[in-house]
């Protein structure tokens, strides 16, 4: 072959050059997200045998609650089908859908991380003047979210390793393909978009749909048979059956997957130019849209406030729908109700189902906080900040936008879920939507701390995530584990008046409110003082 055709076709090994040092800085870059979110997930998974073993601790009570369950559409959908009534099997019911999610939100967020955002942030061009391949990028990208399940699969059979082995390693490895099932899916939406925010956008409204389809499909039927369940990945996970009779072919779906997503992104990857899409975005126009620094931001961000405000929405309105229905499982069990009771508080049963999932909408809309507050650190280090800046426009004043949009979008996250939880539950809409809305403040003070850290240590900024990944960690699992009280009163969360049915306590409510404006106030005030990055 002439050297001019060896040029026009490069072999393979010269499109993977640099691999190698690439996904070297992509663990780097996420050396706090990935650690965090695989130690959450973890956690979550392996504090489930203790847990379970305590509320139902013989094999009468197990049993038992099977039985139960299978009669219980509700509680079906939120958390699928049980199998078995082993500790194991147990784990894999109450752990496996939410473990899959997560997976699946780390796998899309590195993939997109290391593919499109370099591409919109210009350093994938600098990156690619020197010797590295074509493909280098999207390869490393899904190394590193490779990296990430694999660790959290290790964990997971390890941990689980005493309920069994077989099934360990079946539930372990079902939670990574869903990681990787959506970190390919992702791979493949970043070469069709030209936005970051639209790529992680896109994806995540497919991890939403996947889990209304296995909703839906495990709430019409009680052993995961339905269609509707076979169409997601998270229903994949369900019907693998770990610790319950393996399916190990079901593994064999996500392997299909992952290969046929990977080799589609490989083809698109090779088929266009660095920065382009296949998907172009819409041009303008900004006139008379983008009259100030806060339409900016709004512009910026209304797309993610728009699917967040529909899933909270949503989710309102089936927890609402569940709470009599989470009263009648529990029923006699005085674990269960403990446990409820130190999420929810001491009132009735239905109230404290009620309060501790306003509580755990809160601890989601940390997340969208944290993720519109960074908004300001990617527009600064890509470099779109500077035009805004060098015009009539200060940086507090473009700072406010996107902090308006993150404050106030969260409040109208809990208005909506606590409207959905009222419509839900269809009983005392008031106090329902005011256990929402209660939550506010201790959102707002994990924006504060987000603030904080972009304005005084952009650099550290992403250890915001860190920050919601542990108060999360701490409102899942920590009154499952029945950990100290100084462990809870870590999270902003632990010091909410228990609403509905618990008293109204304004002291933490404005203490709160008023640390949160603290943190605002200082991490602005370092953001005016510092230099801008690049």
């Amino acid at each position: 072959m002439s050297a001019a055709a060896f040029a026009v076709r490069p072999t393979s090994s010269r499109q993977l050059a640099g691999t190698g040092i690439l996904l070297r800085f992509a663990l780097r870059r996420d050396r706090v997200m990935i650690p965090v979110w695989v130690a959450v997930n973890a956690l979550m998974v392996l504090s489930m045998p203790n847990t379970l073993k305590g509320l139902y601790g013989t094999p009468a009570e197990r049993a038992d609650l099977v039985t139960q369950m299978a009669g219980n559409s509700s509680l079906r959908a939120m958390v699928g089908p049980v199998f078995g009534d082993s500790l194991g099997a147990l784990t894999a019911w109450r752990a496996g859908v939410y473990a899959g999610a997560l997976a699946a939100v780390v796998g899309l967020l590195v993939v997109v991380r290391h593919t499109r955002d370099e591409e919109e942030s210009g350093r994938q061009e600098m990156v690619a003047s020197g010797m590295v391949g074509r493909r280098a990028s999207l390869t490393a990208a899904l190394l590193a979210a490779a990296v990430a399940n694999g660790v959290l699969a290790l964990l997971v059979t390890a941990g689980l390793a005493g309920q069994g082995a077989a099934g360990a390693l079946a539930f372990g490895l079902g939670i990574a393909g869903v990681g990787m099932v959506f970190a390919t899916m992702a791979a493949i939406v970043a070469q069709l978009t030209e936005s970051a925010r639209l790529a992680r956008g896109l994806t995540a409204a497919v991890l939403g749909a996947a889990f209304v389809l296995r909703a839906a499909g495990d709430s019409a039927t009680d052993d995961g048979s339905s269609p509707l369940t076979w169409a997601s990945p998270l229903g994949w996970l369900t019907n693998l059956r770990a610790f319950a009779g393996e399916r190990w072919w079901v593994l064999g779906l996500f392997a299909g997957a992952v290969l046929a997503q990977g080799a589609v992104a490989y083809a698109l990857a090779g088929r266009r130019d660095l920065g382009m899409s296949f998907l172009p975005s819409r041009p303008g126009p900004a006139a008379g849209r983008l009259g100030g620094a806060g339409a900016l931001a709004w512009r910026l961000q209304r797309g993610g406030v728009l699917g967040w405000s529909i899933g909270f929405l949503l989710a309102g309105l089936v927890y609402g729908g569940m709470a009599e229905g989470a009263a009648d499982l529990v029923g006699d069990n005085e674990g269960a109700r403990e446990i409820f009771q130190r999420m929810g508080g001491q009132s009735g049963l239905t109230d404290a189902f009620l309060a501790a999932m306003a509580g755990m909408l809160g601890l989601v809309a940390a997340l969208f906080i944290v993720a519109s507050v960074l908004r300001l650190h990617g527009e600064e280090t890509s470099g779109r900040a500077e035009p805004v800046l060098a015009g009539a426009v200060g940086r507090l004043r473009w700072a406010a936008g996107h902090l308006a949009v993150a404050f106030g979008g969260a409040a109208l996250l809990m208005l909506l879920a606590g409207a959905g939880l009222a419509l839900g539950h269809g009983e005392r809409a008031g106090a329902v939507l005011g256990a929402c809305l209660v939550q506010v403040p201790a959102v707002w003070v994990i924006g504060g701390v987000a603030v904080l850290l972009y304005g005084l240590a952009p650099r550290a900024a992403t250890a915001a995530w860190g920050v919601a990944g542990a108060v999360l960690l701490i409102g899942w699992v920590g009154p499952a584990l029945d950990v100290p009280r100084a462990v809870l009163d870590l999270s902003p969360f632990g010091h909410l008046p228990k609403l509905p049915g618990g008293g109204m306590e304004w002291s933490p409510v404005l203490i709160l409110t008023a640390l949160a404006a603290g943190l605002v106030a200082a991490g602005l005030a370092g953001l005016r003082r510092r230099d801008m990055t690049a």
